[in-house]
């Protein structure tokens, strides 16, 4: 069995992972740091292992998985929801 952790964002990542994890990790954080969104200073990220495989969650929704089989990482973003306003049309 493996246990989760937490860690800050622009902080060191836990042990373990594989390597093209934490090249997502590093990715997402430099994207968030050249196109900045409010309050990313207090966000963390949550690492629970899934059947032995990492899912690591930021606090803004940003989700990577991890596929041994092809040694890939996904990483989903959260959708943005756009406001319906009927006086648009």
């Amino acid at each position: 069995m493996q246990v989760g952790t937490r860690w800050s964002f622009g902080g060191t990542a836990p042990s373990g992972l594989p390597e093209v994890v934490l090249l997502a990790v590093s990715t997402v954080e430099q994207d968030l740091t050249v196109a900045p969104k409010d309050g990313t200073d207090s966000w963390r990220w949550t690492l629970t292992w899934l059947e032995a495989k990492p899912v690591i969650e930021l606090d803004d929704g940003t989700v990577i998985r991890y596929n041994a089989v092809d040694d890939s990482a996904t990483i989903t973003q959260p959708s943005i929801e756009v406001e319906d306003d009927e006086d648009w049309i």
